[in-house]
């Protein structure tokens, strides 16, 4: 093979090399902002809520997701939002019981279908008792500012 020849193939392919293995530069306008924080997703669960579970019952969130309900001298936690689906748990001074929850909201926050578990009654860390279903509607948009929530 003729040097021309030579060179003929392996300019090409030295610059396709080049190309290749070359970073593109990153400008800082182009870098994504930073992924909000969990609790700016939460928000959206602030307000007042009714809790129907055979009864109805009066709950209120903070920006966080958590709460006090006056049956069993309860409290609600949110542990995850994720999309639509909402995680936590809850706790009951009055009669010694956690649990953790599980709703799916609609499509605009408003409302949502869950079930209920026990992780302990009194001493039984693993107790055999059921939970249930419950129903969840917003009362109110937003607590302190009354601002309306916007869905993450």
């Amino acid at each position: 093979m003729s040097c021309t020849a030579i060179k003929a193939v392996l300019i090409p392919m030295t610059l396709l090399l080049a190309v290749g293995c070359s970073r593109p530069v990153v400008r800082p306008e182009a870098v994504p902002a930073a992924i909000p924080d969990v609790s700016i997703e939460r928000s959206i669960l602030a307000g007042d809520w009714d809790y129907e579970d055979g009864a109805v019952i009066a709950l209120r969130l903070d920006r966080e997701g958590n709460g006090n309900y006056a049956w069993k001298d309860g409290r609600f936690e949110t542990t995850d939002l994720a999309g639509r689906i909402w995680l936590g748990r809850w706790m009951q001074k009055g009669n010694d019981r956690e649990g953790e929850f599980r709703v799916e909201l609609s499509d605009d926050f408003s409302e949502g279908e869950g079930s209920w578990w026990y992780t302990r009654i009194g001493d039984d860390r693993a107790p055999a008792e059921k939970g249930g279903t419950f129903r969840l509607t917003r009362k109110t948009e937003g607590i302190a500012d009354n601002s309306t929530p916007t869905p993450p």
